[in-house]
């Protein structure tokens, strides 16, 4: 089937044509009549098939041209990196079409949102958060909204935002098409699923965990962090092979640190993205890295949910992630619509049960290469590598490898005055000469007799 096997509008063909795509994926090909059709919809294929254009071809198909200021359209999504991708594709697609299209996020200015609200808006691409802000400001009118979109659903759950879906359902006419996409389907997503959704359509392209087939995967068994930077310095320095290259960390400071070891051989190649960045560097590093000007991009799990960038040659797995789905979700951005993709998984003997997990999840065992003899294996480790016993007790922590002895210092003279139990008064009185009582005159005059 191609693009024009289905019952697009000319002006939806003129911008398929223009980006230069002729078939459509099967999860876009399945999702077009039933999303049509006004039922619930709920949509579960591998990460990088498209999933955006999916739902939005036919929304967009029968969104007729209207000046109501109120949206009718909301798509909710759990990053604001995946906002301004979703608004992003929805331009493209919409680019013959007289249709308003807004993104709201958090870390942005409200007030300036309110103002783009304001003047009049046909779709919303929010997080949950700064959507909820804004329908309860009653800036943002979402009574007229006709079609509910949850992205990335089963990400949204993992970050703790049901509970703002809870409160956004209320706030939402009951009459809705809800349409809901995930890369991976959960418990929690099948009770979400369960309470809001009537009779739901399930549309499934693959079992859930399943890689996609242009997904090249490798792995090395490395004996600790060091060696792991080692053979990473080792395999970037083929520039021609390694152009694009996304590494995955599970934390933040690992981030950085990892960053700070790789700027030092790489320089300005490098560039690293997670959520303690403010939100200019990190659009200024996705940016960077998709057009080409930093061919190495450090991230964290949470920038692994949704992103779309154009031809990464390898997605690299710095550490194996404790949960599955997270792998799924790494390996995603690449291979991208249907182009061929590669990954490496990195893992120390801490991360083989890990690891046994992912391939017990894809029913695939990932195959391991010997490290190259080129590659040093160190013998320095990190803090959190060391026996317990060797680890610096540094007083500058609050881990457990730090345990402060019972605090003791010398009083100060002022502090080691003793209670007196009670002689207050009688010391008030002492120094004053006053009564014990105020206002007993005659307890004066007969002071004064005396």
């Amino acid at each position: 089937m191609t693009f024009q096997d289905l019952d697009l509008s000319n002006q939806l063909q003129y911008a398929i044509d223009d980006l230069g795509f002729t078939t459509p994926t099967p999860i876009q090909e399945q999702a077009f009549s039933v999303v049509r059709s006004g039922k619930d919809v709920v949509g579960i294929a591998q990460t990088g098939t498209g999933k955006t254009f999916a739902y939005m071809m036919p929304i967009l198909r029968d969104l007729k041209f209207s000046k109501q200021l109120h949206p009718r359209v909301l798509v909710l999504v759990p990053t604001r990196e995946l906002v301004l991708q979703v608004v992003d594709e929805i331009e493209k697609l919409s680019k013959y079409i007289n249709t308003r299209v807004l993104g709201v996020y958090g870390g942005a200015n409200i007030n300036t949102q309110k103002q783009a609200i304001l003047q009049g808006q046909d779709i919303i691409v929010a997080t949950p958060g700064r959507l909820y802000d804004l329908g309860l400001s009653n800036a943002l009118k979402l009574k007229s909204i006709q079609k509910l979109v949850i992205d990335e659903v089963d990400v949204m759950l993992d970050l703790g935002f049901r509970f703002q879906l809870m409160n956004i359902f209320d706030i939402l006419p009951e009459r809705r098409q809800n349409v809901l996409f995930s890369a991976t389907m959960t418990e929690d997503v099948d009770a979400l699923i369960y309470d809001f959704f009537k009779n739901p359509q399930k549309i499934s392209i693959a079992v859930s965990g399943t890689p996609l087939d242009n997904i090249k995967q490798v792995s090395y068994n490395i004996p600790n962090f060091f060696t792991k930077v080692n053979l990473l310095n080792h395999l970037l320095s083929d520039k021609q092979t390694y152009h694009k290259v996304l590494i995955f960390v599970g934390f933040k400071r690992t981030a950085d640190y990892l960053f700070k070891h790789l700027e030092e051989v790489f320089g300005s190649e490098t560039c690293v993205i997670h959520s303690n960045k403010t939100q200019n560097y990190r659009i200024r590093s996705i940016r960077q890295f998709d057009e080409g000007n930093n061919r190495i991009l450090v991230a964290t799990d949470v920038m692994a949910r949704g992103l779309d960038f154009d031809n990464v040659s390898h997605v690299i797995n710095f550490d194996t992630p404790d949960f599955p789905e997270n792998y799924m979700h790494r390996i995603g951005r690449t291979g991208r619509a249907e182009k061929a993709g590669k990954t490496i998984l990195l893992s120390t003997e801490k991360e083989q049960k890990p690891k046994e997990e992912i391939e017990t999840l894809m029913d695939y065992k990932i195959p391991v290469l010997e490290i190259p003899e080129e590659v040093e294996i160190s013998k320095l480790l990190t803090e959190d590598e060391r026996p317990r016993e060797d680890r610096e007790q540094s007083k500058n922590r609050t881990g457990q490898e730090y345990v402060p002895g019972p605090a003791f210092h010398e009083k100060s003279e002022k502090n080691s005055k003793v209670n007196l139990g009670g002689s207050y008064r009688r010391e008030i009185a002492k120094k004053y000469k006053k009564p014990k009582t105020r206002g007993d005159k005659n307890y004066n005059r007969r002071n004064k007799k005396k």
